[in-house]
């Protein structure tokens, strides 16, 4: 890992522990049988591909959101598509990097 990877990966740390601090909603967006496998605690899931049809039920959270999945790469779609549709998202990557945030 290269010296800017280590300090994105800090970034994403504390980003995670404020939006936690912040009382944001876990969201995460594996399928049905990867979230049966573990999930966090308390977190909410919707798989990736039906976000669009739970946009509104997301926005009535009122809350921030921290988008996980496997590795990053689903939640990091997931957190684009609901940027977009202006929530206040971050995209968590593993849902273990949050999880061990948690109380």
């Amino acid at each position: 890992m290269g010296l800017f990877g280590m300090f994105s990966k800090k970034d994403a740390t504390n980003e995670i522990k404020e939006y936690l601090e912040k009382g944001a909603v876990i969201l995460d967006v594996r399928t049905k049988m990867e979230w049966n496998e573990g999930h966090s605690e308390g977190a909410k899931h919707i798989v990736l591909t039906t976000i669009p049809l739970n946009i509104d039920e997301i926005k009535s959270w009122n809350k921030p959101v921290i988008a996980v999945c496997k590795s990053g790469g689903r939640s990091h779609q997931a957190a684009q598509f609901l940027t977009n549709h202006g929530l206040d998202v971050i995209n968590g990557g593993p849902w273990q990097n949050v999880d061990q945030y948690l109380d």
